[in-house]
């Protein structure tokens, strides 16, 4: 009895001691993108969840030993990070995750970049000379991300590469046809107007054709004022030049709020990541809920 058990430990030995691929996302977006297309050969973590602003994160010691056990790091960049990724990254002290190597990727350096400034300085509020870092509001930048990952995947876990790719070949072949329907359902959005809590949204602003004419921040990351919003009262109120005023979860809802019972411009939370919303799951559902808020405010 005692040699069969252990020829059957020694026969499934290979299996239970392969290691997964440790990802750690700075974001949920890239912690559910790395699970579509590793599905159960990865293992994923987010330092961030989508009621937390991704600019303010303390690098807290559980934060650091995932890092510690990464295999791959996945964030956002372009500075979106800078206030505690540095922090992890050095505390963590694991070469193989570090910028420039396989096990670090910047998913901003994939797409291109809308707003990149110049000749920045603290008087512009918190902006990002590198170019605005939410790409994930686009689907088409998901997909592009997507390629490079499995790649990366792929790279660092070649044992696993069938896997890999037969994941984003799955993934793909949804994905476009998902853009397919979003584009169709969102084509009475394009040419609207709106107003943002903060300048999160020019992604999915440029891909379904609406445009940004304000924020609700006087500049970004400076807390709306009572000052500026009464300028934006005086801009818009009741003049149908806007159709909607947008924030993320993790936003206050009191500006939005105040300045919609005030001009009858709808006011709509959208989710800015995975997990946004009780519909947003996934990165399906999250644009799927996306797109249901927006054309909901079509009706008020």
């Amino acid at each position: 009895m005692k040699n069969i058990i252990l020829v059957t430990a020694l026969l499934f030995f290979p299996l239970l001691s392969k290691a997964d691929l440790r990802v750690f996302a700075c974001e949920p977006e890239w912690a559910a993108l790395a699970d579509e297309l590793g599905t159960d050969r990865v293992k994923t973590s987010s330092a961030t969840n989508a009621l937390q602003d991704p600019h303010y994160i303390q690098a807290r010691p559980s934060l650091i030993a995932k890092v510690r056990r990464a295999d791959l790091v996945i964030c956002s960049g372009a500075q979106l990070e800078i206030g505690w990724l540095p922090m992890l990254l050095s505390k963590a002290n694991n070469p193989k995750v570090m910028p420039g190597r396989p096990g670090f990727l910047e998913t901003a350096l994939l797409v291109n970049r809308l707003d990149i400034a110049s000749n920045t300085d603290r008087s512009q509020g918190d902006v990002h000379p590198q170019g605005n870092p939410h790409i994930q509001t686009n689907p088409h930048n998901i997909l592009l991300v997507a390629g490079i990952m499995t790649e990366r995947m792929i790279q660092l876990d070649a044992d696993n590469a069938a896997t890999y790719q037969q994941g984003f070949d799955s993934f793909r072949k949804r994905w476009s046809a998902a853009i397919i329907n979003w584009q169709e359902r969102a084509s009475v959005l394009r040419g609207r107007k709106v107003i943002a809590h903060h300048k999160s949204w020019i992604y999915l602003e440029a891909w379904l054709g609406l445009e940004e004419v304000a924020t609700l921040e006087p500049v970004p990351g400076v807390p709306p004022s009572a000052g500026h919003l009464g300028n934006l009262i005086q801009n818009y109120a009741h003049n149908g030049v806007v159709d909607y005023i947008i924030r993320a979860p993790f936003q206050s809802k009191k500006p939005s709020m105040w300045l919609s019972e005030r001009t009858g411009i709808p006011a709509v939370m959208l989710p800015l990541t995975v997990g946004g919303s009780d519909k947003a799951s996934d990165l399906f559902s999250l644009f799927d809920d996306i797109l249901d808020r927006l054309l909901s405010a079509e009706q008020q």
